[in-house]
This record gives C-alpha cells, sequence and structure tokens, in this order.
C-alpha cells in the first residue's frame, strides 16, 4: 500500500483526539489549518473538528521551503496549523528556531511545536511544545 494511503492505528487515532484537546483549548478561532493530503494527516486533522485546508504542496516530500510558503511564514495574518509529515516539520523547527534545517531534531509521532514570530525577524521564538506523551489522557 502506497505511504500516503496509511491509515491512522487505533493509538494513532487516541493521539490525535489527545492533541486535539490540547489545541482545541490553545488554537485561536480564526487559524488557518492547512493539511497534507496523506490519509494519515487527513485523519489528524479530522479530529480538531475544524475547516481545514488540504493541500497537495505538504505531501510527504515537502521541503522545508514549502512548508514555510504554505504557511505564509513570516508575513501570515493568523495563526497557521500545518498538519505534515516527518522529517520536514522537524526541519521547519529547526530552521526557524535555530537557523538551520537537519540538524536531526524530529517531532514525535503526534507532537506539535508552536512557534511564534519575533518582531520582523524571520526566525522565531518557540511558545510551547507538546506531544501525545506529555499531555494528559
Amino acid at each position: 500500500m502506497p505511504d500516503a494511503l496509511r491509515r491512522l492505528s487505533a493509538r494513532g487515532r487516541d493521539e490525535a483526539s489527545r492533541m486535539a484537546r490540547w489545541l482545541a483549548q490553545r488554537l485561536p478561532a480564526d487559524s488557518r489549518i492547512v493539511v497534507s493530503p496523506a490519509l494519515r494527516a487527513q485523519q489528524t486533522a479530522a479530529a480538531l473538528g475544524r475547516v481545514v485546508e488540504t493541500v497537495a504542496e505538504l505531501a510527504p516530500g515537502a521541503t522545508v521551503d514549502d512548508v514555510l510558503r504554505v504557511a505564509g511564514w513570516p508575513d501570515a495574518a493568523v495563526a497557521t496549523l500545518v498538519v505534515g509529515h516527518e522529517p520536514t516539520l522537524g526541519d521547519v523547527a529547526s530552521q526557524l528556531l535555530h537557523g538551520a534545517a537537519g540538524d536531526g531534531q524530529r517531532l514525535h509521532k503526534g507532537g506539535v511545536v508552536w512557534l511564534m514570530q519575533r518582531d520582523g525577524d524571520p526566525s522565531a521564538v518557540l511558545k510551547a511544545a507538546a506531544d501525545p506523551g506529555s499531555i494528559a489522557r
């Protein structure tokens, strides 16, 4: 079966649900949610219960530049949640926080790294980070 057609496991569905509850308490109502067309990313985003935008450029194999362009970084008018894949999302976080992608930092499955722009600076500061193992059931 092609990777893009793999479904979330029962554990993945549970983790997506827990992370959706965590995000629901924090994510602004006007947030933009962009999602890879891969089935498991779609299932993860569906747990949020919000309108999402499927973006082909976020499919497995997307580059850091693809993600930043889709997210509108650093000029997006609203908070943007990207539901995508590793290793790309870890590379995006590394690029924005440390100035270099590909430093081996990876996000845990189902993890969230919330980055905010510094005033007029394309780098970022870490607002929050969580993964299914770090939040209450």
